[in-house]
């Protein structure tokens, strides 16, 4: 077994490196041993491996590992059985044909194949609640499409290779879709928000047709607190964002929450909120707000020129709107990402635990758009404001948990580079474009937990930083890690900008 730090606050124990049964079962061992423990804060099983992640200020990382090393009971627990009812072909199932001219037997062969296994759930990753299970029967085991479907509809039942999986949401995705199953496979309403969990079983029934379930929300009504700002206009992108939520990665929920949490603790002492209140974080093109109440807000974070009524607004001090006033930002000037407290916080129903927006999900909301109403909490007061330091120079790394995937030396050529951040960064990664890292082999890992920071590196070379919005679980090698506190500074990097990196 191999235990590799993943950063200063999580452990990444490798059992092995297989889509097998037992050594899952030595991952659920470890799980439930030490998942309860004081001082850890969440586990992410995935097939061969454990991601612990711990406060290091409750429990020493030593100690972490030592747990992690006790000897186990490791047969694989018998799960729970789910019978997950599937409308095979047709306009739900659009692969399906392909799929069986791939493999040279009928349609009629395939669905039989693909329900005649009773299938092992390995991860839940890529979208809150999305099943990764296993081993579908070889002759229909079909490669991705080469090019991925923009949108696959919640609900598709799909294969890639030796792996079978449901689509929770409706989301991009590049499995060759086989059928539509009515389950609702995520519901935050619900304790655990997944319908299945890492070791759970499943078999597919073929159904000729079944009733669809009504989806649930994954976003909380906009009804706590006091309309405050209209959105005049929504922006690029501008959603509400808190410190993020925490304990729903083995579930595949991303922590989501600002990309520049210090700037948003900024804004939020600026008003008197305490720093976990939510704020309105946004990019350029930024939005445009009215106030509708008499209302203190304050900025901070990057500089979009914001002005009331011709007067510039300056960060980092809270200023009175007046009912009517209208908010407006005319050009970027320095940083990536802004945010606006709002006395009292935004006033939104949290959703497991956060009032986080998650992108590319929904979970929790959407972005800002035209006519949408911002509304305040109740006021706190008594929080004393604080700056917000700025650190310049390079971004400060660790050595990654992946070092077996790169040749010698790959980590001094990322140190010695010069990147540029790529017009695709968003919040779920920061790509950056510079000289190619290589790989030891073929640049793709058996899936394992991943952390805000890690820093891929797909078979292009081209390393990826993961965000907040970032999938819990990947299977890019990681090179290295940004520190915690170093990953702000890259977050307010717009693209174009350079990016150089140095060993903390």
């Amino acid at each position: 077994m191999e235990i590799l730090p993943f950063g200063r606050r999580a452990l990444l124990a490798r059992v092995g490196t297989g889509l097998d049964p037992a050594l899952l079962g030595k991952v659920l061992a470890m799980d439930r041993h030490v998942r309860k423990r004081p001082g850890v804060r969440e586990t992410l099983p995935a097939y061969a491996s454990l991601l612990v992640f711990y406060d290091p200020e409750e429990v020493s990382g030593e100690q972490v590992r030592a747990w992690l090393t006790e000897p186990q009971p490791s047969a694989l627990p018998e799960g729970r059985l789910h019978e997950v009812p599937v409308v095979y072909g047709g306009e739900f199932g659009p692969d399906l044909p392909e799929v069986a001219r791939w493999a040279g037997i009928s349609e009629a062969e395939a669905v039989r194949l693909h329900a005649g296994v009773e299938y092992l759930v390995y991860m839940l990753g890529f979208s809150p609640g999305f099943p990764y299970m296993g081993s579908v029967p070889e002759a229909i085991a079909v490669p991705r499409l080469p090019q991925p479907r923009p949108r696959v509809p919640a609900g598709s039942v799909a294969v890639a290779g030796r792996q079978t999986g449901i689509y929770p949401s409706s989301t991009p995705g590049g499995w060759r879709i086989l059928g539509r199953t009515p389950l609702q496979l995520f519901d935050p309403s619900r304790q655990p928000p997944a319908r299945f969990e890492v070791g759970d079983r499943v078999r597919f029934v073929p159904v000729e047709r079944a009733d669809w379930e009504v989806p649930v929300a994954s976003t909380a009504e906009d009804s706590d607190g006091t309309p405050a700002l209209a959105v005049l206009d929504g922006g690029l992108l501008s959603t509400v964002q808190d410190l993020g939520r925490s304990g729903y990665r083995r579930y595949g929920v991303p922590p989501s929450g600002a990309m520049d949490p210090r700037a948003l603790e900024a804004a939020n002492a600026c008003v008197g909120n305490p720093p976990e209140c939510a704020g309105l974080e946004f990019t350029w093109p930024a939005p445009t707000l009215e106030a509708l109440v008499d209302v203190e807000v304050a900025l901070f974070g990057a500089d979009f020129g914001a002005e009331v009524d011709g007067r510039p607004v300056p960060n980092g001090a809270a200023v009175r709107l007046r009912r009517g006033q209208v908010l407006r930002f005319r050009a970027p000037r320095a940083g990536a990402w802004a945010y606006l407290a709002l006395g009292g916080g935004v006033g939104r129903s949290p959703v497991l635990g956060s009032r986080s927006t998650h992108v590319p999900s929904g979970l929790g909301g959407r972005p800002l758009r035209r006519g949408d109403v911002l509304r305040q909490g109740r006021p706190v007061g008594g929080v004393p404001a604080r700056g917000c330091q700025v650190a310049e120079g390079p971004v400060r790394v660790l050595p990654g948990p992946h070092p077996h995937a790169f040749p010698p030396g790959a980590l001094e050529h990322l140190l010695g580079a010069q990147y540029v951040v790529s017009a695709r960064s968003d919040r779920s990664g920061y790509r950056l474009q510079g000289p190619a890292i290589g790989h030891a082999g073929a640049g793709e890992i058996l899936s394992e937990g991943m952390a805000v920071g890690a820093v891929q590196v797909p078979p292009s070379g081209q390393p990826i930083v993961l965000m907040p919005d970032g999938p819990t679980a990947g299977g890019y090698p990681v090179l290295a890690v940004v520190l915690e506190e170093d990953l702000p500074r890259l977050a307010q990097k717009r693209p174009g900008e350079p990016v150089r990196f140095v060993l903390a």
